[in-house]
This record gives C-alpha cells, structure tokens and sequence, in this order.
C-alpha cells in the first residue's frame, strides 16, 4: 500500500488493520456498515482524520445498501449515519465528515462517494500544509540546529488518510536536515507510539527513540527535548485540545520546562460550536485494556480501572495549534500574530479605525463570530497599539469570556453578541465615527425613540438597505448599564428581522455588522461618509421617529 491509508476498491474500504501492526501488515476489507464501526471502535482504524473518512465511506456503503431501483431509503441511511457517527465520541472528525456527506444521500451513493473521495483527496493536501506550517513555527521558535523533538501517540498516515499531522511536520523537517533525534512516548495503554509511530517513523528512515510516558518529564528536565509535536482529536473555540491520553502530562512537563509544545491538525478537528474543554465528552475504554496486554493478564482480577481514552490539555499550557491555515491560537489559548489568524485583522482593521479618529483612545471595539463564540477586541486599550494577543474570546450566548485568558471583554460586547444573537452576521464593528455619532446623538436628545431618517444619497446602498433609496437608522438611547443597551438592540432585531445592518447609540457611536469583518467596516465607513454629507448639506428635515418610520416602540 502506497502513502494513502485508506482506499476505495469496488465498494469497499480497504485499508491497514492497525491491531496487527508491528509485527503483521494485513489488510483490512471493509463492505459493510457494521464492520466500519467495528473497526473503528476497536482501532483497527484510528486517528481523528481517518476514522472520519472512514466514516464516510461507511456513509457511501449505507447509501448503497439501502437503495433499490435507483430509490434511496433516506430514513435508513440516515440512521446508519447516527450509528457511524457515535461510534467514538471524543474526535470531532468522525461527526464532521458524516454530517458533510449524509447531506449527499438524498442524491444516491455516487454522490456521497464523489463527495468522500473529494475529502480524501483533501486530507492529503491539508495535513502537508498543517505540517509545513507547524515545521516552519517549530524552526522559528528552536535553536538553528538539529532538533531532538518528542512526540505522543500517532499521528502519521496511519492516523490520517496521508503524510500525518505532527508526524507529517516531523517528515518536512527530516528532509530539511533538522531533525536529530525523534522521542516518542510509547502512548500506555494501547501503545500507539510504540507499535505505530516507530514503526512509521522506521519507514520514513527517521532516527528516533522509544520511551515510556513516564519518562518524558525527565527527558525534558536533562535536556533532551527542544519541542514537543503532538496532534488532536478535537480543539475547542478556546484553544483546548483533546487528545490521546498522556498528552495533558507531556503538557505539563513541556511548561515547567519552558518547551514548545505544539498541536498539528486539519481545520476540520477545530470544534467552534464547543466553547472550552469542560464540555468534551471524553470516551472511557474497556478494562481489559489496562489490566492486560496482548491477552496476558498483569494486574489482578477485579481489579477496577479508570481508562480514558484522552484527556483535555488547557490552551494555557498550548503554544500554538497550527492547522493547513497555520498558527490559529499562540500562546494562552490566543492569536499569534499571523495573517490568517483571526486576532491579527481584528488588530489591523482598529489600528486603521484608530488613526481615522473613530476609535480614540480605549474606546470602540470590534468581533468576528467563531460557532458559539465570538473574538473581540479586549477591554482598556489602546486601539492604536492592539496585537493579535489582545483579543478574548466569549460565548455569543452570554457574553462571558472563556476561561484561560488574559484579557478581559468590554460591557460593550454585549452588543455585539447581541447582534450575534439574532442575525447571520459573522462580524460587528463599533466605532465612534464623529459625524454618525454627533448626528445620533442630536437625534437621540430630541426625542427618545428616535430614527435617522436619510434619503437620496447614493451612498445608502452601501448600508445593506432592502430599498436602495431611503434608509432607517435606529437611534438606541445610551443607558449607563451598558448591557441594557444590548437587551434594547437585540429586542429590536428580533422584532424586525429585515432592518439594515447598521444602528446608532445616542451619544455612544455606530454598530455595523456583516459576512466579514471587511463588509462590516465598510458599512461603518458608508454610515460615517452618509452622516457627514447630511450635516453638511443641512438636510436635518431627514429625522423621523422610529415609532413613525417603523411602526415598533422601544421600552
């Protein structure tokens, strides 16, 4: 078999039955649903990325089997896509793959097929790109010289469908020159490390060690390791990474140490919709695991036995998780500076708003949706000087930060999880853009419920108005509980569902919201240019009530 793990031949899935590996390569063929979720409860297949194709081969199977005279039986398939997907609950790969392809059935097991053999394809090129990115990082971050890197678990092509994750970036630097010794843990107690990864790493003619897990922190504390590569079964929106037990020690070690410690994995392992590590649920393993091995009994019988199959290691203790985008969380959980890491535009774009004068100071923020959550501008600084590591991430539920940061979010990030709350948008700005904020302002002092009114003006259709002519702008009166302005806007667009993405707070700026975090700041600017020429021209006839405009009252 060449460097594809898993491979499709005429309706079935074959691929390397992992429990036989050091000593045996068989192959493992795979025609039936109940064989693919055999194989994988029983790691005959494992590793995130692979179990979720494999999944969806077991989709393509399902959709064969139910389907008579070119007609699919949807209810059929899609209930051996639920057995599919829970039959390992930690990696979030497994569920992601079969949600991408259950979506093909309805169209017939071609389909589904085209669109796995599609993913499988994609596999390959994500983990080269993950693991170029992870082995450029890990030369930046080490001594110039040949590396001694330690790794857990497996993460290579047997994990994967190709080339691997930390074992791919550990590929990359050994045909750079710059590995000098590999140590791998042996990954108790089902030994992947030993019986999978040294074996892959023989074969790709890597010099490497073998260790037991216990032995990692004295590795480290004799200076023996310069970085640590491991993978992940899942990563959470606030950088926690769930991974093969014995991680959250090496973890651990490789911070008291001062060690790099970094997390190669698809895109596809991040899990947005989870806020932190306490909501993973994580798989408890068979007894016979640990109080035996290769069916000899070590431990005596009886004995009870707690056997995670992973454990959770904080973002904290992360120094970065590098994915086919590269670096998406650096240190403590948060964005290193890096152009596709969401933190370095949000810091780009305020340093711009900053020197137009629309955020002075501390003041204004903005976000970019992410799932549940949401990534905004910290409290209390200067908009000027913000970082990519100056940004909190919160739940867009609640408002409130998730644990592990430094940082902390403004009262004002009540509104923009407000907007979050009852809109697609997946980015706000706020900003106190003068000419929309003194002209909000003289509205708001008029009269409570109150709208700007604006007609004519071209510049309305950059606002996201359904009638490019004339446009409403909600003016919210600016409540010193800043949280009670964000109850009154998501009140609003609750009520009204089809208003423009753009408001005005009396006294306290404009809130543009949007696809992208681009659309949004160009509203703001469209909002602040469309002000200005109102004031200028001396067009104040343009405010009308809310109450008259919208027919809706604000309490």
């Amino acid at each position: 078999m060449d460097d594809s793990s898993l491979v499709w031949d005429d309706g079935a899935l074959v691929t390397i039955d992992q429990r036989g590996l050091p000593h045996e390569v068989r192959e493992l063929r795979l025609g039936t649903v109940d064989e693919i979720i055999e194989a994988i409860k029983t790691l005959a297949i494992r590793g995130a990325p692979a179990i979720g194709i494999a999944g969806a081969f077991g989709v393509v199977i399902a959709t064969a089997a139910h389907t008579v005279d070119g007609v699919v039986d949807e209810a059929r398939v899609q209930a051996e896509a639920d057995r599919i997907a829970a039959a390992r609950p930690t990696a979030v790969n497994l569920a992601w793959a079969v949600e991408r392809v259950r979506t093909r059935v309805p169209a017939g097991a071609d389909a589904v097929l085209a669109e796995t053999m599609d993913m499988l394809a994609e596999d390959g090129r994500v983990n080269r790109a993950a693991a170029t990115h992870a082995a450029d990082l890990v030369q930046r971050l080490c001594e110039d010289r040949p590396l001694r890197v330690l790794t857990h678990c497996n993460t290579g092509r047997l994990a994967t469908s190709a080339f691997g994750t930390a074992i791919g970036a550990l590929r990359v630097l050994a045909e750079r020159g710059a590995i000098e010794n590999v140590l791998v843990d042996e990954t108790r107690p089902l030994l992947q490390g030993a019986r999978l990864t040294a074996w892959e790493l023989a074969e790709a003619g890597i010099p490497h060690r073998l260790t037991i897990d216990s032995a990692a922190a004295w590795a480290m504390a004799t200076g023996q390791v310069d970085c640590v590569l491991v993978g992940a079964d899942r990563v959470t929106a606030n950088g926690d990474v769930a991974n093969k037990i014995g991680t959250y020690a090496v973890a651990l070690a490789a911070h008291r140490h001062g060690i790099p410690f970094v997390v190669v994995a698809p895109e596809s392992t991040r899990d947005l919709d989870t806020a932190t590590g306490r909501d993973i649920v994580v798989e408890e393993r068979a007894a016979a695991e640990v109080t035996g091995f290769g069916g000899v009994a070590t431990a005596p019988g009886n004995t009870e036995v707690f056997n995670p199959a992973f454990d959770v290691t904080p973002s904290e203790l992360v120094t970065a998780v590098v994915t086919e985008n590269g670096v998406v969380y650096g240190t403590n959980g948060e964005a290193e500076e890096d152009d596709s890491a969401p933190g370095a535009e949000l810091a780009a774009i305020a340093k711009e708003l900053y020197v137009r004068g629309w955020m002075p100071g501390t003041a204004g923020n903005l976000s970019v949706r992410a799932g549940a959550t949401a990534v905004v501008t910290g409290s209390g600084l200067s908009k000027g000087e913000l970082t990519p590591a100056d940004m909190v991430t919160v739940s867009v539920e609640d408002s409130a930060p998730l644990p592990g940061q430094r940082r902390k979010p403004s009262a004002e990030t009540t509104i923009h999880t407000a907007v979050y709350r009852t809109t697609d948008a997946a980015a706000v700005v706020h900003v106190h853009s003068p000419y929309a904020t003194a002209l909000a302002t003289e509205a708001g002092a008029a009269e409570r419920e109150t709208a700007l009114r604006i007609t004519d003006f071209e510049l309305i259709k950059g606002l996201g108005s359904a009638d490019p002519t004339a446009i409403d702008i909600p003016v919210f009166p600016n409540w010193r509980d800043v949280p009670r302005i964000g109850a009154d806007i998501e009140r609003y667009l609750r009520d009204n569902p089809t208003a423009p993405p753009v408001l005005c707070i009396a006294g306290h700026g404009i809130t543009t919201w949007g696809e992208n975090l681009s659309r949004a700041r160009d509203r703001a600017e469209c909002l602040e240019a469309l002000c200005e020429l109102v004031i200028r021209t001396g067009r104040r006839h343009a405010f009308a009530t809310l109450a008259e405009r919208l027919e809706i009252g604000l309490t």
